[in-house]
């Protein structure tokens, strides 16, 4: 089979600052949270120890284009451009980023800005985080200044990364800082971060920019066990709470009544503002990011509620192992290919169609030197992942599905959160000790998909 794709097609990769940067002046959440609790990091490994973009840039961008890539996602730090989150601009920073802006562009490959990638400045979590309608206040004057400084070569924003994932993290399950687990705050954070999005959104339809403004969620597809009501009405339940939580918002101005409803049953409503739903009505993006990693299945639950255990999601539904299914035992991730199509047709059946590209998919393996073959990793198991994604993204493209384009994480071996090294996602291969780059396998294939804008796969 050929799959060809449209004209113009964004290939290229994703990335984030606090990831692949290294060392900034102002601290972050997890700098700090480092600082206290190494234990809870992958080998003691922390976010000092990255793939130094800072120092590499240039050469870095260089590995892009021999990627092919004609467009590439990254983060600005909020930390690193202002330190304390609400005082002066790091002329440094400022710079830094000038300097990449420019030469990404120059070489061709389009920059896609995002301005909230999981990193907190330390400064604002005193303060509450986003618990706090203050760092609310405090972001949108850091978009506004990210508008204004780059706003005339950048062209394609994204207030946040993966919202919901701080939300679960910092809120719900234990694996972010400020490792609470309070379902109400996480709803406070979660609002808080839907009215600092259309803040952003606001701002940047006042300033007139030549560009356009989005947002970049992880999107599961909720699949039910069965065709039960039960099951059914637990697969709705998760899909309200991690997808339309945002997805609504940001999409159609409003949330889902029947979210809503269900919050306030239990008493789990965020304080709201009448000047709150005409704001979010404003929050309304150009161009929405997908990220796509595995599905979620679920069915309704076996047992009881345990009356004394803080409320969550898991009240509604139960994870469901589907047997048969193909896993990456790495990541503990089923790896399910259609569910980039589902998520494309309901986008456009349920949600006019928006304009959207892929923004993140990828394949996290440990230990990959067992695969180096004459000095390259031959990692024919990533390009069967793309591949295969890719020809389901192809029937969507072809059936009408508004979407423009494919970006994989990651361009290079990184840093990735609590599992600092442990699975590795880049087309290029990371020697930590000497920071020295080799392309793997993966990188000349998606290098000639790249240039061609069709592969064939049997």
């Amino acid at each position: 089979m050929k799959y060809a794709f449209p004209d113009n097609f964004w290939w290229g990769s994703a990335s984030s600052a606090l990831q692949t940067e290294g060392a900034r002046e102002g601290e972050t959440t997890w700098d700090y949270w480092f600082a206290r609790e190494p234990n809870r990091f992958h080998n003691g490994v922390g976010p000092q120890q990255t793939s130094t973009f800072y120092q590499h840039w240039k050469t870095d961008i260089q590995l892009l284009k021999q990627l092919n890539h004609n467009s590439f996602r990254t983060s600005i730090s909020w930390a690193r451009l202002i330190p304390d989150g609400i005082g002066e601009v790091n002329p440094e920073a400022v710079d830094f980023y000038n300097q990449v802006i420019d030469e990404l562009n120059e070489q061709g490959i389009t920059p896609f800005m995002t301005l909230f990638h999981f990193d907190m400045p330390m400064a604002m979590q005193e303060i509450g985080g986003w618990e706090n309608r203050d760092v609310v206040e405090a972001y949108a004057r850091y978009a506004q200044i990210c508008f204004e400084l780059f706003g005339d070569r950048v062209l394609h924003w994204f207030t946040f990364n993966e919202p919901i994932v701080p939300v679960e993290g910092g809120y719900l399950y234990d694996f972010h800082y400020p490792n609470v687990v309070d379902f109400r705050r996480a709803a406070t954070v979660a609002y808080h971060t839907v009215l600092a999005h259309a803040k952003a959104v606001q701002a940047y339809r006042a300033g007139h920019y030549a560009g356009e403004i989005g947002i970049v969620l992880n999107l599961t597809p909720s699949y039910p066990r069965s065709q039960n009501p039960a099951d059914v009405k637990a697969a709705h339940i998760a899909d309200l709470m991690f997808n339309r939580s945002f997805l609504d918002p940001v999409l159609r101005g409003e949330y889902p009544a029947d979210l809503v409803a269900l919050l306030k049953a239990y008493d789990q409503l965020p304080a709201c503002k009448p000047e709150d739903s005409a704001l979010i009505a404003e929050g309304k993006i150009d161009l929405l990011g997908v990220n796509y990693y595995q599905p979620r299945r679920v069915k309704c639950r076996d047992g009881a509620v345990n009356p004394q255990a803080p409320f969550m999601p898991e009240w509604f539904f139960d994870n469901y192992e589907m047997p048969g299914r193909k896993m990456n035992p790495y990541r503990g991730w089923e790896i399910y290919a259609p569910g980039i199509y589902d998520i494309l047709v309901n986008l456009r059946d349920n949600y006019g169609n928006p304009r959207c590209f892929i923004s993140e998919n990828g394949m996290g393996v440990e230990n990959e030197q067992r695969f180096i073959e004459n000095g390259q990793i031959n990692d024919q198991y990533r390009i069967e992942f793309i591949s295969e994604h890719l020809s389901w993204l192809h029937k969507g493209i072809s059936e009408g599905c508004n979407c423009l384009g494919y970006h994989m994480w990651t361009f290079i071996d990184n840093w990735s959160w609590c599992n600092a090294y442990k699975n590795r996602y880049g087309f290029i291969q990371l020697d930590l000790k000497t920071q020295q780059r080799t392309m793997k396998k993966s990188g000349e294939w998606f290098a000639a998909t790249a240039l061609n804008n069709r592969f064939e796969k049997e």
